[in-house]
């Protein structure tokens, strides 16, 4: 099971930062993931961490805004978002893949999935 939280209402320029935290066989999966999708929009990768944590990837909208790390001591992702803009309105997805990384993975190629958590940021 893969657990989302942190999501909240923000204004432009905030920061907020999700968690994912992994149980059961997700725990052991190697890359994980954010997934967001906005209202009337398709699902979009944000970011990804290898499973050792060492390699991170980023989509060109959040590169320099959004921080993605984990713990593999505590199971959990996070996602740190600083200056946020009214376009990362969106529902957030923690997800989890078995197989490596070299690229963002698009949302379709992870196996495992939790529940999303609302980020609204107001202009």
């Amino acid at each position: 099971q893969l657990q989302a939280s942190g999501g909240g209402s923000v204004q432009a320029g905030g920061s907020l930062r999700l968690s994912c935290a992994a149980s059961g066989s997700t725990s052991s999966n190697g890359a994980m993931g954010w997934i967001r999708q906005a209202p009337g929009k398709e699902r979009e990768s944000v970011a990804a961490v290898n499973r050792s944590g060492g390699r991170l990837f980023y989509a060109d909208s959040v590169k320099g805004r959004f921080t993605i790390s984990r713990s593999n001591a505590r199971n959990t992702v996070y996602l740190e978002m600083n200056n946020l803009k009214p376009e990362d309105t969106a529902i957030y997805y923690c997800a989890a893949r078995t197989n490596r990384v070299v690229v963002l993975p698009p949302p379709e190629a992870y196996g495992y999935w939790g529940q999303g958590t609302l980020v609204t940021v107001s202009s």
